[in-house]
């Protein structure tokens, strides 16, 4: 089933949360959600943008996209990204 995402079917937002919180969130999250449906998370800095897609991938779901809220110069720490996720496996 090849779909395009307009809006998620979740929402979760770990800005305020640090590792390995963030992935621990994310993972109960997706535990509740079915097989094809979406998540989206808010996130910010290096360490959460680096640990959940990875742990993302790893579990076999599907990152959509990843984008910064508002772009800054150094897209450093302080910078709010949003990361699209499918429950389950990656469509090729």
């Amino acid at each position: 089933m090849n779909r395009k995402i307009l809006f998620a079917d979740y929402f979760l937002d770990i800005t305020e949360d640090v590792c390995p919180m963030t992935f621990v969130k994310v993972r109960l999250r997706i535990e509740e959600m079915e097989d094809e449906e979406s998540l989206e998370i808010r996130l910010r800095g290096l360490e959460p943008m680096k640990n959940v897609p990875e742990s993302v991938l790893e579990l076999g779901h599907t990152i959509v996209s990843l984008n910064a809220e508002e772009p800054k110069p150094d897209d450093g720490a302080d910078t709010v990204h949003r990361l699209l996720i499918r429950k389950g496996a990656s469509i090729r």
